[in-house]
């Protein structure tokens, strides 16, 4: 059967902008819990609106423990499957020359917070769907877009919706790249503390900066005897260092070059300067460890604190779904300064799907009849619902060569790519419930 699929969304896309817009000007930032809210007043109104606007197109809705959402065609509620997305967005930051909670085009691109992480493509998919029902076409299987809240803090929403629902059979979260994305890394964040006496730590003041787990650091600040240090990088996301240039190890390339510090306190960042500088895959602590699917570690540094008795260095690192957490721990603890004990402040396990099963070979299909590119599945550095919610793969929304956009200031998607990917999200959900 042939389904007008880029006819219908050019009818309609002026339509399925003015929804999302909608959506993009509620800042769905993580906050604190409140009464029906787990994850703050901001994720719960986006997905309220969300679960409204799925009503109007048609669709049976529903709301688990106020955390996460549906829109369901079809009545089967075992066997189903599952498109997981979600509404809460990264903090916005600043430098942006865009509003950034508003959907807003500046020639033929889109932008804002969340246009790609992940408002609009789960977006497009719940849309895409609405288009399909629209045909009365008959189907084989039930489907549900789902909306979580909480997937940029920690992914706390899934426990909540499957202490109630069943997991989806099969399904994909459009949360990450093309093509199908059969297995994820392993994830570890390590904070590294090394001791230091008073009389060293006098010499260094607080270090100010925007440091987070999810992005390279840009800009730092800190006192050294007194006198005002700054340093500028350039903001990444933290699964893509290379793309950044790191404040932190800046600040010690800094300290090294003009002799700012001496005894301990100066080899501590002398050592950050030699073997974390430009070394993404952690060559430098020697945990450079490779695998034939997923390739190499990968390593940032995202946070630097000074505490009252030291200072404590918190590293992102993603390792090889070969490798155990515990082998990597293990090279690591052998490349520290003395006397630094190591802590895990988070940890996700890789996860890995055949690539040979029937519905990712669905997805393969799909890709390659719209794109006309390769489909052979792949693997990433990131972390999606597909470690959550059983039964996921991610697939898209970011085509070959894109990367960098999602956590940065004028987070942006092209209008062409977005379309594209509702055709991608249309033909991947029509071919699953077949």
């Amino acid at each position: 059967m042939s389904i007008p699929f880029e006819r219908l969304i050019e009818e309609n896309k002026e339509i399925f902008y003015e929804d999302l817009d909608q959506v993009m000007q509620i800042n769905s930032v993580k906050g604190n819990p409140t009464h029906a809210a787990p994850f703050g007043n901001g994720p719960k109104e986006a997905l309220d609106l969300v679960l409204q606007l799925a009503k109007t197109y048609g669709f049976k809705t529903g709301l688990v423990n106020d955390a996460v959402g549906y829109a369901q065609w079809g009545e089967d509620d075992q066997d189903y499957i599952g498109i997981v997305g979600h509404l809460d967005v990264v903090p916005e930051g600043t430098g942006w020359s865009v509003p950034p909670f508003k959907l807003t085009k500046k020639g033929k691109r889109f932008y804002g917070r969340g246009v790609l992480d992940n408002k609009g493509p789960i977006l497009a998919c719940l849309f895409g769907l609405h288009l399909l029902k629209q045909l009365n076409l008959p189907k084989n299987k039930t489907i549900r877009i789902i909306f979580g809240t909480d997937e940029e803090s920690g992914s706390g929403d899934i426990p909540l919706y499957l202490e109630k629902e069943a997991p989806p059979t099969f399904g994909f979260t459009p949360d990450c790249k093309y093509p199908v994305v059969y297995g994820e890394r392993g994830i570890v964040n390590y904070a590294i503390h090394t001791p230091f006496s008073n009389d060293q730590l006098e010499e260094l003041g607080e270090i100010i900066g925007d440091q987070g787990s999810d992005h390279v650091p840009d800009e730092l600040t800190t006192t050294i005897c007194g006198k005002k240090v700054s340093v500028t990088g350039k903001r990444a996301p933290s699964n893509a260092p290379s793309l950044g240039e790191n404040a932190i190890t800046l600040l010690a390339e800094k300290i090294q070059e003009e002799q700012l510090l001496q005894g301990e306190l100066g080899a501590y960042f002398a050592w950050i300067a030699q073997d974390l500088a430009h070394q993404h895959e952690g060559q430098g602590l020697g945990i450079d460890f490779e695998d034939e699917d997923s390739g190499k570690t990968m390593m940032t540094p995202y946070q630097l604190e000074k505490k009252s008795d030291g200072l404590v260095l918190s590293l992102a690192v993603r390792y090889p779904v070969s490798l155990s957490e515990n082998q990597l721990t293990q090279a690591l603890v052998k490349h520290l300064p003395d006397q630094s004990q190591v802590e895990v402040i988070r940890r996700l396990e890789s996860c890995v799907h055949p690539k040979e099963d029937s519905h990712i070979q669905k997805l393969v299909e799909v890709y390659e009849k719209v794109t006309g590119e390769d489909g052979t599945p792949v693997t990433t550095t990131g972390a999606t619902y597909a470690r959550t919610m059983p039964n996921i793969v991610a697939f898209g929304p970011s085509f070959p060569g894109q990367k960098g956009i999602a956590h940065n200031k004028d987070e942006y998607m092209d209008e062409a790519d977005l379309l594209l990917n509702m055709r991608i999200y249309m033909e991947a959900m029509w071919s699953l419930i077949q």
